[in-house]
């Protein structure tokens, strides 16, 4: 199971937080992130994260590739509403099938949701649109 992580500035202790409080749960997962959430989170957590480049430098892109290439299967991006570049990995997560949490509660039952294993997509597929 692979999880991308994308917090906005304004986001990123909280992205710190979520993963502390659900370290267990993530360190079972390959963890991918744009540059200083990863950053960030690995410091606080010791949680071995592969690090694309910084949001402003294209590593949401990056993280979107990923998504059109089928190689994500949750994308959790706390983001900052007033933010209108937000919309592109949103419709790649819409056309591709990829769960995505936009905000702590979605994030959550996201992570429980895997936690149980409801979120399986090697046993239930993954199909494209």
């Amino acid at each position: 199971m692979t999880i991308a992580l994308i917090a906005h500035d304004s986001k990123k202790e909280l992205m710190v937080q979520f993963c502390i409080a659900y370290c267990g749960i993530l360190s079972k997962c390959n963890l991918c992130a744009t540059g200083t959430t990863g950053k960030l989170v690995s410091e606080a957590t010791g949680l071995d994260i592969h690090r694309y480049l910084g949001g402003s430098q294209g590593g949401g892109e990056q993280i979107g590739s990923r998504i059109s290439c089928n190689e994500v299967d949750v994308l959790l991006f706390f983001r900052d509403p007033r933010n209108p570049k937000i919309s592109d990995l949103l419709r790649l997560c819409d056309v591709h099938n990829i769960p995505v949490a936009t905000n702590i509660a979605t994030a959550e039952a996201l992570i429980m949701a895997l936690e149980r294993g409801d979120l399986d997509w090697r046993q239930i597929g993954n199909p494209t649109i």
